[in-house]
């Protein structure tokens, strides 16, 4: 009799092309009716209910009421964590109209990982607090430095509050499209959610990427030395800023 988690339930759930496509839909850490989750999926009202009901069960989505309507989640953190850890080793979907290459390279750039900050500018960003002295890496995650407690400070973040949470401070998350890790946990949230209220960013409606402002870009610039002219930028998204794609 085999023990321990079951693994084989998880991937058949996700197994299934339409509630994969449910759950990536819910990766940027918004709440969607199921009709909206239907649209993304490609699937008729009545099989993403089907689907949704499959996944609750399966704990990987929650919802609540809201009206007449039900609006789903992720179930939790660790199911945007396991789900963006299989995406580190699944191969592309294939790409084949320009539209599709503009949201390939949109999610490239900039894209909420449940709710902190994913993509070039994510590790961009996290490798620029480490070469500060702002965190420093671990076996385990990332450690806020004594400089990183007053630098943080007045970015608007008090570390201490974020001790008394019940996730980990700052987590090493493996990005998908960077191959490369950015910092995830209560620091990770922290900070996208004071970039987010800063208008750094502007949440697009059709995925879990992200529009970055002239104000935020301007700001990456002076804080985190992400250029937007510089000779890598350009040599990952064609010419300067990509085209911003319909909200």
């Amino acid at each position: 009799m085999t023990v321990g988690p079951d693994i084989a339930n998880a991937a058949t759930l996700l197994g299934e092309p339409a509630r994969a496509a449910m759950i990536a839909a819910l990766l940027g850490g918004e709440t969607f009716p199921a009709s909206v989750l239907a649209a993304r999926a490609g699937v008729s009202a009545q099989t993403a209910s089907v689907h949704l009901s499959k996944l609750a069960a399966g704990g990987l989505v929650a919802s609540t009421r809201n009206g007449r309507h039900r609006l789903y989640r992720l179930g939790s953190h660790k199911i945007a964590e396991a789900v963006e850890a299989l995406a580190a080793i699944s191969a592309p979907h294939p790409v084949r109209s320009m539209h599709q290459s503009d949201e390939a390279k949109a999610l490239d750039l900039a894209r909420m990982c449940y709710d902190h900050l994913a993509g070039f500018i994510g590790v961009s960003v996290t490798e620029e607090l480490v070469r500060c002295g702002v965190i420093a890496r671990l076996e385990s995650g990332y450690d806020v430095t004594r400089r990183g407690h007053s630098w943080l400070a007045k970015f608007g973040i008090d570390v201490a509050s974020l001790s008394t949470t019940r996730r980990k401070v700052a987590t090493t998350c493996l990005d998908w499209s960077e191959r490369r890790p950015h910092v995830g946990g209560a620091l990770g949230a922290a900070l996208a959610d004071r970039m987010l209220v800063a208008g750094w960013f502007n949440r697009r409606r059709t995925n879990r990427s992200l529009i970055v402002t002239e104000h935020g870009w301007a700001s990456l610039k002076l804080r985190f030395k992400i250029d937007p002219g510089s000779e890598t930028y350009n040599a990952r998204f064609a010419g300067g800023r990509p085209v911003a794609l319909r909200s």
